[in-house]
């Protein structure tokens, strides 16, 4: 069968992008279901810059993201996440101001922890690992990454190595580290156009997708979003396994989502309007003919965020128009779909608790039930601040990081 991996950590935490293992699922309970700015908020505080970047939980120590208005100094944040008291920060210095789109600023990315580490990545700023105690461990410098939409991907760690999407730009890789060391164990090179920032045709292109880690029988895979077509890896040894094609569409090729996982069938968004394709993880090589079950290329939303899948159908928040859907992964059917008066969604679906949480631009997170007939609402929750990024959740508690503050949402009495 084929699983989704998990992180290294308790059971309660949130330690990477979308979550331990990547797709959206957490193991907490007692969340709370209704709050505003002043209700059931144990503590915030206040950040610096209007960045992208989710936070992440191991233990009672949260990570987090942050840089400067021109990114000149990228650091990563250790808050404490009984109480928000920050215990240390680590700036790294981007020796030139960068290009970016105004929408995507600087500290986009999202860390990965461990029981003991914590990896980030600031892109031509550098790769790094701390000690929890804010001790450096390792750094690498992977060489500039210049895009006029800026940058945005997340380290993953799986089996005591660092597995690393880097790009966009004009050189564009997969890459793992040695979680201990940081020596670099493999590095496969995706070929690109141009300059990396258009194509052939002169159009978009670009990947910001974070791989998902799948276990194949007795192999276990980087999956990833390419700016074309979607890629495996063996996370052993980085040697292609498959590549699906689908990707390209009228206004470039751009990915902007992670994979969404159910059974043995992945999905995968184009962005700005591009394609959505689904198809079975079998095979090897490339499996377009083979194994490409369907995709649709007219009258997609805008996708930033990544759905979750859940009993066999897939959610999915988006970016333009503020849709909410749910679809069958395997024909890519539209089951039904909501307008939500939450403004448009970047951030990715969080499943949690048997409940479903979405926060969308205006900061209000949207909780609803799992239901594959209609939409099923439990209650929108504004906090009144603009957010791009994706809720943490851990150990009873709701962490929502937006452009002015990072929020603690408990109920009163958790995790004390």
């Amino acid at each position: 069968g084929i699983l989704c991996a998990g992180l290294t950590a308790s059971g309660g935490d949130w330690t990477a992008f979308r979550g331990k293992a990547g797709t959206g699922y957490s193991s907490a309970s007692n969340l709370p279901v209704k709050w505003d700015a002043n209700t059931n908020v144990a503590w915030k505080k206040a950040l610096p810059g209007r960045c992208n970047g989710s936070p992440v939980i191991a233990g009672n120590l949260l990570f987090l993201t942050s840089a400067s208005d021109d990114g000149r100094q990228r650091t990563l944040h250790c808050f404490r996440a009984s109480d928000g008291e920050e215990v240390w920060l680590k700036t790294e210095a981007c020796e030139q101001v960068m290009p970016t789109h105004q929408t995507n600023r600087y500290g986009g990315t999202t860390p990965a922890a461990t029981d003991e580490l914590v990896v980030v990545w600031h892109a031509t700023a550098g790769l790094y690992c701390y000690r929890h105690d804010g001790t450096e461990v390792w750094h690498h410098d992977l060489g500039e990454f210049r895009h006029q939409w800026g940058y945005g991907t997340s380290p993953v760690i799986d089996d005591e190595q660092v597995i690393l999407h880097s790009g966009p730009g004009a050189a564009v890789f997969v890459a793992a580290f040695d979680l201990r060391t940081g020596e670099q164990r493999w590095r496969f090179a995706e070929t690109v156009q141009g300059n990396g920032e258009r194509n052939d045709d002169g159009k978009y292109m670009g990947s910001w997708c974070t791989p998902a880690i799948v276990v194949n029988g007795a192999q276990k895979l980087a999956v990833c979003g390419m700016s074309t077509r979607v890629i495996a890896l063996d996370t052993a040894d980085g040697s292609l396994v498959w590549a699906c094609d689908g990707l390209s569409g009228p206004r470039g090729d751009l990915c902007y989502t992670s994979p969404v996982i159910s059974r043995d069938v992945c999905v995968v968004m184009g962005g700005y309007q591009g394609p959505a394709i689904g198809f079975r993880m079998q095979g090897e090589g490339n499996i377009t003919e083979s194994q490409r079950l369907w995709r649709e290329e007219r009258g997609n939303p805008q996708r930033i965020g990544s759905g979750v899948s859940i009993d066999g159908v897939i959610y999915m928040a988006n970016a333009g128009p503020n849709l909410l859907q749910c679809l069958r992964p395997e024909t890519g059917e539209v089951l039904w779909t909501e307008r939500l008066n939450s403004g448009a969604h970047w951030g990715s679906l969080v499943f949690a608790d048997g409940l479903l949480f979405t926060t969308g631009q205006d900061g209000t997170t949207i909780v609803f039930r799992p239901n594959p007939e209609r939409f099923d609402l439990v209650s929108s929750n504004d906090l009144r601040e603009p957010t791009n990024a994706t809720p943490a959740v851990a150990d009873g508690t709701i962490y929502i990081r937006t452009f002015r503050h990072l929020w603690c949402i408990r109920n009163p009495g958790a995790r004390e």
